[in-house]
């Protein structure tokens, strides 16, 4: 029996890796190689998707029992939950489309720092010292990945003052991943104090079941007014290669999966666990891509990366010790 356990174990870990590294990997394939240059249509792919396959989940397989929404505020605090979600993943896709993924995975991995940020900022929560000394290689390692000269230079994103230690660096598709990787840690931040009573806790399934079509409806005027000729430009694009509605079913379908496999690992494992496997896979999803992508990445970026990477298992490893305390 425990072998099975273990096996089980193992085989969603792999399933949550494969749909996560895949879903950025199609993403990228998509934006940047492929051409079809429409993050807000794709992010309502996904949340198409998301809505679909959530309802088939809770209502048909039951993989978790149907919570429902139980008055107009909590519905209002899922709205808005939605809509910084919707502004995470579309910031996130936009940075896809000039960013290597190896980059793009680097600055992500500072999505503790901007929680520790927002928790303090907006609850008045105070980590150990030692929790925010370990933040400090997890930005710098972000510094040193994208050549900035100077910590000023970070800041300012002057656009004549970077050296390009990354080869790939994109100003706009920086501040892209910036802006969603701070949209991630501020939804983090929000669901916890949003939907930290009793009648309003949600767990992640159910609570992406009503986040996604919120999440539709933000977008499908966007994409209308922003994309626009979206749908004609996919049909004429499909007449001409039925591969990229392959593509779209493919990625949107994974994209659900993501958070499929993420709630079935956290609740057969623990989240700890999970934020551990999450820093490992940041580096797997780096090579991989190089070697699909042939990206260029200097010395200087791979360094900046690597200690962000052990940055964050640092943050990691102080959060637990915190905690026992």
């Amino acid at each position: 029996m425990a072998s099975t356990g273990r096996f089980y174990t193992i085989g969603l870990v792999t399933s949550w890796y494969s749909s996560n590294i895949g879903v950025l990997l199609l993403n990228k394939y998509l934006l940047s190689n492929y051409g079809f240059k429409y993050p807000i249509f794709l992010t309502l792919c996904h949340m198409m998707s998301c809505s679909l396959l959530s309802y088939v989940a809770i209502s048909w397989m039951k993989v978790v029992p149907m919570q429902t929404i139980r008055s107009r505020v909590q519905f209002f605090k899922i709205s808005a939950l939605s809509l910084i979600f919707c502004g995470s993943v579309v910031t996130g896709n936009i940075s896809l489309k000039y960013l290597p993924v190896s980059f793009n995975q680097a600055i992500g991995a500072t999505t503790p720092f901007f929680t520790a940020v927002f928790a303090y900022l907006m609850t008045r929560k105070r980590e150990a010292w030692l929790t925010y000394v370990t933040l400090i290689p997890v930005v710098t390692g972000v510094i040193i990945a994208s050549g900035c000269e100077s910590i000023a230079d970070f800041a300012f994103i002057s656009v004549f003052q970077w050296l390009k230690g990354e080869p790939s660096f994109h100003l706009f598709g920086f501040i892209m991943c910036i802006g969603a990787t701070a949209a991630r840690a501020l939804k983090t931040v929000l669901q916890g104090i949003l939907l930290s009573a009793d009648g309003d806790k949600l767990n992640s399934m159910n609570l992406l079941l009503y986040m996604a079509p919120i999440a539709c409806a933000f977008l499908l005027p966007a994409a209308l007014v922003m994309e626009e000729g979206v749908i004609g430009i996919l049909i004429a694009l499909a007449r001409d290669d039925w591969k990229v509605l392959f593509y779209l079913i493919v990625n949107s379908s994974l994209a659900y999966f993501v958070n499929l496999t993420n709630f079935l690992v956290t609740k057969h494992t623990s989240a700890l666990t999970l934020q551990v496997l999450g820093n490992a896979k940041g580096a797997v999803a780096v090579v991989i891509s190089i070697l699909i992508f042939r990206n260029p990445v200097s010395v200087t970026g791979m360094f900046g990366y690597t200690m962000t990477v052990c940055g964050v298992i640092l943050y990691s490893e102080a959060k637990k010790r915190s905690k026992a305390i």
